[in-house]
C-alpha cells in the first residue's frame, strides 16, 4: 500500500500490552469486518483510488475506510469522522 497514508502495524511490539492487536480480543466483530474486507477485490467492486496517484498528499487506503464505514454501521454509528473519532478512543 505505498503511497497511502500507513496506520500502525498491529503486530508490532509495545510498552503494553506487548502487541498492538493485543488490544482486541479474539471474539471481537472488528476481526470479522478486517478479514472480510481484506478478501474482497476492491477494484472489481468498482472502488477508486485503489492505485493511488503519484503526486500530492496520500489518501487513505479504500480498504481502510470501508472497514471504518462498515464498523460504524454495526455499531450505529452516522458517520465516517464520529467512527474515526470512536475508533481512536477505543485505543487512548
Amino acid at each position: 500500500m505505498r503511497r497511502f497514508v500507513e496506520g500502525d502495524d498491529r503486530k508490532q511490539v509495545a510498552l503494553l500490552p506487548e502487541c498492538v492487536d493485543d488490544y482486541i480480543g479474539q471474539d471481537n466483530p472488528v476481526r470479522v469486518i478486517d478479514a472480510f474486507v481484506d478478501e474482497l477485490d476492491l477494484a472489481d467492486l468498482g472502488f477508486n483510488g485503489i492505485t493511488p496517484a503519484i503526486t500530492g498528499r496520500p489518501s487513505y487506503h479504500p480498504g481502510v475506510m470501508l472497514k471504518i464505514y462498515i464498523y460504524g454501521y454495526l455499531n450505529r454509528i452516522p458517520s465516517i469522522c464520529t467512527g474515526v473519532a470512536a475508533v481512536h478512543g477505543r485505543f487512548r
